[in-house]
């Protein structure tokens, strides 16, 4: 079911290297700070947690906007298509992700619009992120799970890598490695798919319950472009809340500012939202990987 969100929100996401644009009123009608969303997640969950409603599979397709450089794979604003399947474990959206880029590649052809025949069929990769660190790092991820111990590895073992000379949160150290060391190989990937971050990269997805080093989350490259991010969707109220409590505070000690609690989600979280699983996939990036152009909206 196609659903739709409002853009202008209380609270526009709370990862701590993403930052929204705030919304201003010249007439002051709003005494609270109001912001575009950077996505309809909280929203969307909002739905799924309306059990009268009966929403088990629903999908937006609209704008989200990140206050963040442009660049080739990037605008401020973008077209995000997200989806979520509630009583659903996250490997069924794996598989939607590959059945949707067969379709598209498949109409598009059909269609004569593209002659990039690239996926029309292909072999999807599948590397967790502890093989990854283990061929081009060569060292075991999982056995870094600290922001402190990770840093002395990444500061210690990798000083090819340029490193600020202030000290950094777990993510800043993970992503400078793989940014670094195994991102650029995934051009040799027509298809990608990565999953099993370490715990600390959970945000609102669950941990594995067999591993909880390791949280149940996924991203697909193409051609070494990232095409999306999918959750096994985190339903404990409590464990949310303190992760957010702990993003907000490096938000404000990175960027000096922090955003209200995310009460649309919380809510969601008190009416009891079933397990569930989710994906956000920016639209631009599939086309130009399908197209094999560079701009979808300028050719």
């Amino acid at each position: 079911l196609d659903v739709l969100t409002p853009p202008v929100v209380e609270n526009p996401g709370m990862e701590t290297h993403i930052h929204p644009f705030k919304v201003t009123s010249v007439h002051k009608n709003n005494n609270k700070d109001l912001y575009l969303h950077t996505s309809p997640e909280f929203h969307m969950k909002e739905l799924l947690s309306l059990e009268e409603e009966k929403l088990d599979k629903i999908f937006n397709i609209g704008y989200c906007f990140r206050d963040e450089p442009e660049s080739d794979y990037h605008r401020s604003q973008f077209l995000m298509l997200e989806w979520y399947r509630k009583n659903e474990y996250y490997s069924k959206i794996m598989d939607d992700v590959e059945k949707l880029i067969r379709f598209c590649s498949n109409f598009f052809n059909e269609k004569a619009l593209i002659t990039n025949s690239d996926y029309l069929e292909f072999k999807a990769e599948k590397a967790t992120v502890q093989e990854l660190f283990f061929e081009y790092c060569k060292m075991d991820i999982l056995n870094f799970l600290d922001a402190e111990s990770l840093e002395n590895k990444l500061r210690s073992d990798f000083k090819d890598i340029p490193v600020p000379d202030s000290s950094l949160i777990y993510e800043d150290s993970f992503f400078l490695l793989f940014l670094n060391k195994i991102e650029p190989h995934f051009k040799n990937f027509k298809y990608l798919q990565v999953s099993e971050y370490p715990s600390p990269l959970a945000a609102l997805s669950t941990l594995k319950e067999d591993n909880e080093k390791v949280c149940e989350r996924f991203e697909i490259y193409l051609k070494g472009v990232e095409l999306c991010n999918c959750f096994n969707e985190l339903t404990d109220l409590n464990l949310q809340k303190e992760r957010f409590i702990k993003q907000n505070q490096e938000k404000k000690n990175l960027y000096g500012y922090n955003l209200p609690e995310p009460k649309v989600l919380y809510n969601a979280l008190e009416r009891g939202l079933p397990k569930s699983s989710g994906v956000a996939l920016g639209v631009e990036r599939l086309l130009m990987s399908l197209f094999d152009i560079k701009n979808p909206f300028y050719q």
